[in-house]
């Protein structure tokens, strides 16, 4: 009865979608078992052997059905963690607030098994409250992400309408936009990143919710933000990420001394912003480039456009110690792995003497050629000189900084 009770409550709550599933049978998709991996149909062939619920749930079901490669798959079942802990013996329950289980296998890959969560509200007062496939669909950020496999019948399972939404190209927040962004805001960097990652359109309610409480992005720990942004920087999509964080404020919000120089910058240097992160996203696709080379193409555009970094180095000085105060300026109060900031200052920081010598001849000191991150950082500085000569129309014979005759 206190089951079915929560499941009324959870209806009215999100009484605007799809509460009865609907069932996709295998010859109306297009996700194949050889599509998954090994491991997860390990996992999930075992959990039903065992008489439990299995589903590969979230992005990877969304990725599968869009034919894209899933980079991680999810299993999501009604087994509890220490029922799934004695089901795999290289297995380990993680978390504290809510508990899953990580399942390894040889060379280092693993498969997150998750329990249903139940209702929302349980766990903002603390406590772990497992639930039902119909309440776990409706915890998740939105409807694309929502769909669940069944491993027993090889059909998707939806509860809030995401095939439909799928099939449309739409992104839509499961349940209403302004009750689901005040609870975690994140939410609305999420619905951005997809947007931009599939090219589908934010549906109208979740795009205006977006706009209402974009100001309450900063009220989240500044490591879960971080954690966000950093995937869509790092990703092969930050093209199209910026622009929507852009137009939705978020990208103010989040990054408020960059997002000033970007609305007050030119078009054309706005154009030069988007075109060099375009083509950081396609090389990053093709896994040609590093983590660093990404975070550096996201960055130049600031250094130079602020003023406080010329695009004609007159020397060949490295400027590491003002690349690094600009970095901080931009970043804060965000912190990340050591490495990556200080392989990306390095990169960054080689971009100008590169410059210096690529302006004036071909040919390349040894000591400059030989360091470590040569081949990196040449093939961004190479990219960023075709681009502000091509959109930004500055004429770099000779050294000199001056404007194209039209």
């Amino acid at each position: 009865m206190l089951a079915e009770e929560k499941r009324l409550k959870q209806g009215k709550l999100f009484a605007e979608t799809v509460t009865e599933p609907v069932i996709i049978p295998r010859g109306e998709h297009n996700i194949s078992r050889k599509d998954i991996s090994k491991e997860a149909l390990k996992v999930l062939y075992r959990l039903k052997k065992k008489g439990f619920l299995s589903y590969l749930v979230g992005g990877s079901v969304r990725d599968l059905l869009l034919g894209i490669k899933p980079k991680d798959f999810d299993v999501g079942t009604d087994a509890r963690p220490e029922e799934i802990r004695k089901l795999f013996r290289w297995s380990r329950i993680i978390g504290k607030r809510f508990r899953l289980v990580h399942v390894y296998f040889p060379g280092g890959k693993f498969i997150e098994v998750v329990t249903f969560r139940g209702p929302e509200t349980a766990e903002e007062n603390g406590l772990e409250v497992f639930g039902t496939p119909y309440q776990d669909a409706f915890r998740r950020d939105i409807t694309i992400n929502a769909l669940f496999y069944n491993i027993a019948d090889f059909s998707i399972i939806d509860y809030v309408g995401g095939m439909k939404d799928l099939r449309a190209g739409i992104i839509r927040v499961i349940g209403p936009p302004d009750i689901r962004f005040i609870r975690d805001p994140v939410r609305m960097i999420r619905a951005i990143r997809h947007a931009a990652r599939t090219g589908f359109i934010i549906e109208e309610n979740t795009w205006e919710g977006i706009l209402r409480h974009r100001e309450k992005i900063m009220l989240c720990p500044p490591m879960r933000i971080r954690d966000e942004w950093l995937k869509d920087v790092l990703g092969f999509w930050t093209s199209p990420w910026a622009d929507l964080m852009l137009k939705s404020g978020l990208f103010q919000e989040i990054f408020p001394t960059y997002g000033k120089y970007l609305h007050r910058a030119t078009p054309q240097e706005r154009q030069f912003f988007f075109k060099l992160l375009a083509w950081a996203d396609k090389e990053a696709q093709k896994e040609r480039l590093s983590e660093a080379q990404k975070l550096a193409a996201f960055l130049y555009p600031f250094l130079v456009g602020e003023g406080s970094l010329p695009r004609i180095p007159k020397k060949t000085t490295r400027p590491g110690g003002l690349i690094r105060e600009q970095m901080k300026k931009v970043f804060y109060p965000f912190d990340f792995k050591r490495e990556l900031f200080e392989n990306t200052l390095q990169l960054l920081t080689g971009i100008w003497p590169i410059k210096y010598h690529l302006l004036r001849s071909k040919h390349m000191p040894r000591r400059l050629s030989r360091k470590s991150y040569f081949q990196e950082a040449y093939c961004l500085a190479k990219v960023i000189l075709r681009l502000e000569r091509e959109i930004l129309g500055l004429d770099f014979s000779n050294g000199k900084r001056n404007r194209k005759r039209r």
